[in-house]
């Protein structure tokens, strides 16, 4: 596991298990929100976010924490696992509420540029397409995955299976080191 893509729907907890999946890994993160937002909740033109997601694609290893649709067949022809988030929506929109109300008029650090957290017109839609989105796009997803065999793909439907296999990881690699396997 060497160039890794977390995906799902928002509130799913990719950003979560991205930086866990790390922390165990040591395998460098990004987020595509901080690529992609700067200032006051201001998009970053598409041809300045692509030239900087291209740098990272092209290194030997990392974790790519995002959706950006249109950008997952670039990043997948450099992966070799993708974590699918594909949990039920209303977990996705409980989370995104508790997430705004949690950040409330605070930029949390896997976002770009000066983007608090506000409960605005524009969050309430962003709940509202957090609750869809993943069974919208999930024919999508599915496709361009199987576009890929060689790419490992592990499915997570609840966030206790996630957990699970972190815990798992994080104890193979702790057994690895009491044996002398690197």
């Amino acid at each position: 596991m060497n160039r890794v893509l977390v995906i799902g729907g928002c509130g799913a907890g990719k950003t979560t298990f991205a930086k866990k999946l790390a922390a165990i890994t040591n395998l460098p993160l990004t987020h595509l929100d901080v690529l992609g937002w700067r200032g006051d909740w201001e998009k970053v033109p598409r041809e300045e976010f692509d030239a900087q997601l291209a740098q990272v694609v092209a290194c030997e290893r990392w974790i790519i924490d995002g959706n950006y649709g249109r950008t997952i067949p670039m990043r997948l022809e450099r992966a070799d696992t993708v974590f699918w988030f594909d949990l039920p929506g209303v977990v996705c929109a409980c989370s995104v509420i508790r997430r705004i109300l949690g950040s409330r008029g605070r930029t949390r650090d896997d976002m770009g540029g000066n983007c608090r957290e506000t409960l605005d017109r524009k969050r309430l839609a962003f709940i509202r397409y957090a609750l869809t989105m993943n069974r919208k796009k999930r024919p999508a997803v599915r496709r361009m995955l199987d576009e890929h065999p060689d790419v490992r793909v592990i499915v997570f439907r609840t966030r206790r299976q996630a957990d699970r296999y972190l815990r798992s990881l994080a104890e193979s690699g702790e057994e690895e080191q009491k044996h002398g396997v690197e």
